[in-house]
C-alpha cells in the first residue's frame, strides 16, 4: 500500500511530509529510552511484513499491520511506521522519499487510533483482549485503505479506479491481519502480558 513518487499533488505531498514531521515528533517524545528495544523489534517486524507486496497501479497490496503496530507500541507506533517505511524507501525504493510523508500518515495514523481504541476496549480477560486486537488490527487495515483511497483521489480522476480497486484487494487483508493480531495478544497474554501495555508512554503523558 505504497503510493509512488509523484502520484499526489506537490501541494498535498507537502502537506503530508509537514504533518508527518510534527507527529513524529509528538511521537518521539512519548517513546522512552526503556521502550527503544521493543520499537526496534516491531520496527524491524512491520519492515519485514509489508516488503512482500503485489504491484498495483501506483499502489501496491500486501500485509501492512499497522493496527498490531499500535496495540503493541502506542503513542510509539507513529515513530516505529516512520523509521520502517524511510528504510524501506533507501533501500528498496518503495514508495520514494517525496511520498514518504503520504505513506506515513496512510499507515501511522490508523496504529495510534487502533492502539488507543484498544487500550481503552481490551477491558479484563483474554477473550476481550483478543475481541479487541482483532479489531483493531482490522481495523488499522480498514483506516490505511480508506486513506490511501483519499489520498490516490487527489492525485486526479485517473486514479479514482485504482483508488476502489486497492479498497477491494485489501479485504483479505482485513481479515488476515484481524486475525493475526488477535492470534499475538493471546500468545502473548499467556507468556509475557506486560508487552500489552502499550509501553511506558500512555497517550495521556510525557515518556519521562
Amino acid at each position: 500500500m505504497h503510493i509512488s513518487d509523484g502520484v499526489l499533488p506537490v501541494g498535498v505531498t507537502l502537506g503530508c511530509a509537514v504533518a508527518s514531521v510534527a507527529i513524529a515528533a509528538w511521537s518521539v517524545r512519548r517513546t522512552g529510552e526503556k521502550d527503544l528495544p521493543k520499537v526496534a523489534v516491531i520496527t524491524a517486524t512491520f519492515f519485514v511484513a509489508s516488503l512482500i507486496h503485489v504491484p498495483l497501479g501506483p499502489t501496491s497490496v500486501h500485509m501492512l499491520i499497522p493496527g498490531l503496530v499500535g496495540v503493541l507500541l502506542g503513542p510509539s507506533s507513529f515513530l516505529a511506521i516512520a523509521i520502517g517505511l524511510l528504510l524501506q524507501s533507501l533501500l528498496f525504493q518503495f514508495g520514494g522519499l517525496t511520498a514518504l510523508g503520504a505513506n506515513t500518515l496512510m499507515m501511522g495514523v490508523p496504529a495510534l487510533a487502533c492502539g488507543f481504541a484498544f487500550q481503552k476496549l481490551k477491558g479484563h480477560g483474554p477473550k476481550r483482549h483478543m475481541l479487541a486486537a482483532a479489531l483493531a488490527g482490522g481495523g488499522g487495515t480498514v483506516l490505511s485503505a480508506l486513506l490511501l483511497a483519499l489520498l490516490l483521489t487527489t492525485g486526479g480522476e485517473d486514479f479514482s479506479g485504482v483508488a476502489r480497486l486497492a479498497l477491494l484487494a485489501h479485504l483479505p487483508v482485513i481479515a488476515i491481519e484481524g486475525a493475526v493480531s488477535a492470534f499475538t495478544v493471546s500468545f502473548l497474554l499467556r507468556v509475557k502480558p506486560e508487552l500489552l501495555r502499550a509501553g511506558s508512554t500512555p497517550f495521556s503523558a510525557e515518556a519521562s
